[in-house]
């Protein structure tokens, strides 16, 4: 139960890469978005929903793979995923990659999971989970 007046929002993750500004650089151009930003230690990519992604070098320590999840319109769907076949990505239609090189349509929408070069599953889908379709 929420008591104060300001709702809880995510406003950023901090996702780690061998080397920050590469890893942001390759998530602004498959995606499709703007620039990332340097800032402190981080290159950052703001969504449209104002949450941002601070890309983190890691250097040689081991980066955890994480997921992330993306809700795209179908058109931008269309675009994304045509650069993740442009660019030879492996992907699949479910989080176990066990359905390799497909897409889902779950909820009556499309997704795809894919990974970056870093080890995160990345996700993309154009309808939210649980909305029926």
């Amino acid at each position: 139960m929420q008591t104060g007046a300001m709702p809880v929002l995510l406003n950023h993750t901090i996702v780690g890469a061998k080397d920050g500004e590469t890893a942001a650089r390759w998530f602004a151009d498959l995606f499709g978005v703007t620039e990332p930003r340097h800032w402190g230690p981080f290159w950052e990519i703001v969504t449209e929903n104002g949450v941002s992604l601070d890309f983190m070098s890691y250097g040689d320590h081991p980066v955890a793979g994480q997921h992330y999840a993306f809700l795209v319109s179908e058109d931008d769907f269309d675009a994304i995923y045509g650069r993740i076949i442009e660019h030879g990505l492996e992907h699949s239609a479910d989080p176990h990659q066990e359905q390799k090189g497909a897409i889902n349509h779950d909820d009556g929408g499309r997704g795809v999971y894919f990974p970056s070069p870093d080890g995160h599953l990345l996700e993309i889908i154009t309808r939210p989970y649980g909305s029926g379709g």
